[in-house]
Parts: C-alpha cells; structure tokens; sequence
C-alpha cells in the first residue's frame, strides 16, 4: 500500500491491490479510476463493463439482488485459451497428436451453460463429458445430428446408462462410454450386438500416483473409479475373444480435482503414458489420451501449494501434459495420440459472479461510536467506582506511542467493571458506559495503528474484536455451498466506493436463520473482509467472484441426481416394522426441469433427429421408435441407478 494510502488518502489502485483483484482475476476484473468494479470479458487491456451499471440496470427491470451474474463472453474465452495454450505447447515441442477439450457437464449443468459451451467449442471439436444417466439424456438431446465431438461418459453405469449410449452412438454421436468396472464391459457388449454398433470403449486406470489437494483421494490405487492393471489385461482378453479389440480407443486416468501442486500431475501424466504405450504393444488401437480433470483455479491469488490456490500456469499444465506424453511415446516408440482434458473448473468458474446487497450490520462500531461525550460530572459523582474512572483516562489518553498502554489499561477496567457489575456493585447504566468507554477505546487505538508500518503484536487481535457483522441478502446454502461444506474460499469484494477508504472490518452473514451462515474466511487468509461504511438509505454491494463452477450444481442438484425416495417407517404395535409413507424420489423428467431443460421439447427435438437418421439410412423407422420409447421411459425413470432393465 503506497505512502499516500496510510497518511489518508485513498485510490482505486489501492482498493485493486487491499482485495487483490489483479492476483486472483486472471485480467477479467479490474477496478476503474471512478471507484467502481470492472468486468473485462476477453481478458487484461480490453473495455470493461461497470458491474453496478448492470445490477441498476437489472433493478429497473424488477430484478433485484441477489443476482447470479453470467457473462458468456468469459466462457467463450476461457475455451480460447486453453485451445491456445495447448496448441502452443503442441507446436513448441513438436508433438505429432491433436488437443481436444470434453467439458464435464457436472461443473455446472445449467441449460444455457452447457449449450454455450458446446456452441463456443464448435470451431475446436470440443466435446462433453457426462458423469449419469440423466445427463446424457440431456447431451443426447442438446448435441444434434452426426459429429466427431467426444461425448465421453463417466460414472457408474447401469443397463439404462449403457443402453442409451449405445443407441447415441447408433445416432451418430462419437460417444465413448468408459468401463468403470468389469462387469460394465458385459452391458456394452450385449448391447453393442443388440444394436448393430460398434462401440468405441474407453477404460479408466488407476494409477498408482496419488492426489493433491482437498481432492487427492480421487486419484491413486484407493480412487473411486477406474480399473486395476489386473482387471485391464482382463478386458483386453474379453474383447480379443469377441473380436472387439479394436473398440478400444481410449485411456483415461483421473489425477484429481483442483490440483494445487504440478509435481503430482507430472508424475500421473508419466504413468498414463505408459499404460497407453503397453495397451498399444497389446494390440489396441487407442486414440485417444484423456488425462481427466484437476486444471486448477487460483481463488486466493497467491499462486502457492495452498488448496485454494495453484503454483502453476495454464500455460505451463499443457506444456507438462504435452511434454511427458510426447517423451514416453517417443522412448516406447508409439503414435503420438490425441491429448483429451476434461477442465471444467478452470472454464466455467470466471464466468459466473454473485452480486447481493448489504441490508445492515451489527457490533461495537455500529453500537458504540469512538467519539461521544463523556458527562462532565462522572469524576464527582460518588456512586463512580474507580475501574469506570480507569476507562475513562484511557479513552481520553489515547495517542501514538501510547496505544498498547492505553489499549491494556481499558481492558483491565473493563474486566473489574463486569467483576462489579456481577457481584451487584454497579448499576445497569454504569456497565453500560464502560462498554462504551472500553469500544471508543478500542476504536480510537484502531484507527491511529492505519498510520503505522508495523501493528504491534498486542494490538493484532483488535482488527478481530472490532469486527461488525453485515448481514447480507443471500444464502449461503444455496449459491456458495462450497463455502459452507469445505472451506473453500471466494474472493469478495465491493463493486463500488473503491475510491474511498474501507474503514470496516466484517464478517458476511446471509439471511438464513442457521448459525453456519456466514462467510468468516477469507482470500488473504483472514477471518475479516475490509469494507465501508454503511450510509443509511443507500445501497452497498458486495460480489463474489469465480463462482461458475460446481456452486450452481451442489447449490442445486450435483451430476442431476435428484431427491431419492423417501420410506417412513415405523415398529408395529404386535411386533416387527410397517411402512407408514412412501415418497418417491425425483424421476430424470424432473431434475431437467428443475434446470431449464423443457423434457416436453427435448423429445421433439431428438425425434427430428431420428428422422434425419431414417433418411440418410443410418436407421431404420422401427429402431427409431424404440429408440425414442426408451428415452420416453428412461426422461420418466429414476435417478439413481437401477438393476437391469
């Protein structure tokens, strides 16, 4: 903070650099010379778009907070430069595979989210990847006619899940279900011969490398999905004895979620190349080389090994991915195949910002001001007792070089009031000075320290016990799940006033009635946020920022799945239990609909593409009809997985 800052001045530079905006938001977000927050879609150096313009603009269509901010153009752009960051490591070190993106859906499956992706990949084949039943029902429908674009489907997969990528492929999708588990190997071919398709099968390895992160059991011998090399060369065996060897096109490995540290990618990405080079020795003709997901997003801005944040680039994730792949293939001496990510964070979690209004605060600024007028008969009046007499040499003695004296004094007496006070030795109004007296204290000393280059170690604990509470109009629960259930932490900030000093330090309660929320952690490491003073009859704003990812999901329904049902049960009076209630969970119809996808117009729509396909003769009426009555059936099944249909 410059010298001009601390002696009271105050710019809008210095609100970029106390809420580290330049740090965290990859160029997107900038704060203009008028105080006000910026969102720049296509990155550093281009026009900006006034996020209060936006919001007032929204109040007067009758759109008031909070408000889930999308801005489509970052999405777009996202896309651009991981295709860019892959080709130039391409280039760079002469790697003779493609580069290709499957979105995964899961991040966040919002109708209008998951269309523009696919719209926006089109000119790079970016595909999607699905994780459930429900969501392929939705990418079968949203994706239209015959492509090359991957759809890759993850997950554990019933009859249900297998039959409908099966028949996707039938339509013409280039659809690539990976064999989670042995026995998923079976439903495939069954309904590969079923069909009349030949599938293109993909299989997850687990990888002996472990994790990083929050996150790091999802990858290693202990991860929840994929098989073991055991368990691969079994399958290798299985499709060789059904002549289907030449299926198998893809190799997948999952090295975890939110990857703070490049080491444990490299050593994941080392290994998967190993297994693509033996399956290749093996006879199977793989294609494709999916490392998974775990491109990471720096919430906090401090580009460490901290779980919110990564101590890598982009441009130095695919330079790895490329390089180490590059270097097993050419030692193994095999094709360089084409390189899959599945980078659903890093994509969506800039585009999204959550905007709510401040509608009041709590605590000793609010209630007690520093300066107020101390009675002029309080050194006179009998009934004084001496700790409020302490309190009141303390406030008044306040001044630099004495504020740790000052500071200790008026918690001594404030301590010996109370005792007073407890004991029935002081009066309600008395107490209710010296809690006036210790706070006016606290405060005048607070304000002398923004002088200081250096707070005194007694002095740090003051920024916590001044702090107020903002009570704020959202809800925790419902858009920063991830805040409440893990930790994870958002940068906040306000979207205005960042010409004028933040004289305030709070904590953000939301409108919930549970005690859990409120945000009290946050991007620089403290309980607190800097922010200004509320001015009665006005509007303060707040935003949090790189919310696009999985906060709409979890906030909503995660992967799609819905309510499961519910059984009431309850012991019979001559013994044993009976069944009181029974509400069914959500069906694949509902859970659409709770995310704007019509099941009323995606049916039509993939009717019309069954009619391209009777035309060009890639099915007949008949296949069609079956197809379209198991849609039908499955838009009206359960969620959850289900036994063999």
């Amino acid at each position: 903070m410059s010298e001009d800052s601390r002696a009271g001045s105050w710019s809008s530079a210095d609100s970029a650099d106390l809420y580290g905006i330049d740090a965290w938001g990859r160029g997107y977000f900038a704060v203009s010379p008028h105080g006000r927050l910026l969102v720049r879609p296509n990155g550093a150096g281009e026009e900006g778009i006034d996020l209060l313009e936006v919001v007032e603009g929204l109040g007067e269509r009758d759109l008031s907070p909070p408000l889930l901010i999308r801005f489509s153009d970052i999405l777009a752009h996202r896309l651009r430069v991981l295709r860019e960051a892959f080709g130039g490591a391409i280039a760079e070190y002469g790697y003779r595979g493609q580069y290709l993106a499957a979105y995964p859906i899961k991040v966040n499956q919002q109708r209008p989210v998951v269309e523009e992706v696919f719209r926006y990949g089109t000119e790079y084949d970016f595909g999607l990847e699905v994780g459930s039943k429900p969501e392929l029902l939705a990418v079968m429908a949203l994706t239209g006619g015959p492509s090359e674009r991957l759809i890759v489907c993850n997950g554990f997969k019933d009859d249900g899940y297998i039959e409908a990528a099966i028949l996707a492929a039938r339509l013409g999708r280039r659809i690539v279900p990976i064999v989670e588990d042995p026995g998923e190997l079976r439903l495939i071919l069954k309904h590969a011969r079923r069909h009349d398709v030949r599938p293109t099968i993909g299989v997850r390895v687990k990888l002996a490398s472990q994790g990083a992160g929050r996150w790091k059991g999802s990858a290693g011998e202990k991860s929840k999905f994929g098989l073991f090399v055991s368990e691969i060369l079994q399958m290798i065996e299985l499709l060789s004895a059904h002549d289907m060897l030449d299926a198998l096109q893809l190799v997948h490995c999952h090295p975890g979620s939110q990857i703070h540290d490049i080491d444990r990618l490299k050593d994941a990405i080392g290994e998967l190349g190993h297994v693509y080079a033996e399956l290749v020795r093996l006879g199977a003709p793989i294609q494709y080389v999916d490392v998974g997901g775990g491109l990471g997003v720096d919430y906090d801005g401090s580009r460490t090994r901290s779980e919110s944040s990564m101590n890598y680039t982009l441009e130095e994730y695919a330079r790895e991915v490329v390089y180490r792949l590059g270097s097993v293939c050419d030692e193994r001496g095999v094709p360089h195949p084409t390189i899959v990510s599945e980078s659903g964070r890093a994509l969506s979690a800039y585009q999204s910002v959550l905007v709510f209004n401040v509608l009041g605060s709590a605590g000793p600024r609010t209630t007690y001001p520093q300066t107020f007028p101390v009675p002029e008969d309080l050194s006179e009046r009998e009934d004084v007792p001496q700790p409020i007499r302490d309190l009141v040499y303390a406030y008044e003695a306040v001044e630099d070089g004495r504020l740790v004296e000052c500071y200790h004094d008026a918690a001594r007496a404030r301590e010996e009031a109370l005792n007073l006070f407890n004991l029935g030795y002081m009066s309600l109004e008395l107490r209710g000075l010296a809690e006036q007296l210790f706070w006016g204290t606290c405060a005048r000393v607070q304000d002398r320290l923004r002088g200081l280059d250096e707070v005194p170690e007694e002095l740090e604990p003051l920024e916590d016990i001044l702090s107020e509470t903002y009570f704020c109009n959202f809800s925790v629960f419902q858009s920063l799940p991830d805040a409440w259930a893990i930790g994870q932490v958002f940068p906040i900030m306000p979207i205005h006033r960042l010409d004028e000093r933040p004289t305030h330090q709070a904590v953000l309660a939301d409108v919930t009635c549970d005690s859990d929320g409120q945000i009290s952690r946050f991007v620089d490491g403290r309980a607190t946020i800097d922010v200004h003073e509320l001015i009665p009859h006005s509007d303060y704003y707040l935003a949090v920022f790189l919310v696009g990812a999985y906060q709409e999901a979890l906030g909503d329904l995660h992967n799609l799945f819905g309510d499961t049902h519910v059984i009431h049960v309850r012991l019979h009076e001559e013994g044993g239990w009976w069944i009181d209630e029974t509400v069914e969970g959500d069906t694949a119809r509902e859970v659409l609909g709770y995310m704007q996808y019509d099941a009323e117009r995606l049916q039509p729509l993939l009717a019309r593409d069954c009619e391209v396909a009777v035309r060009e003769g890639r099915m007949t009426v008949a296949e069609t009809r079956m197809l379209l009555r198991f849609y039908q059936a499955e838009l009206n099944g359960y969620t959850y997985l289900e036994a063999d249909s």
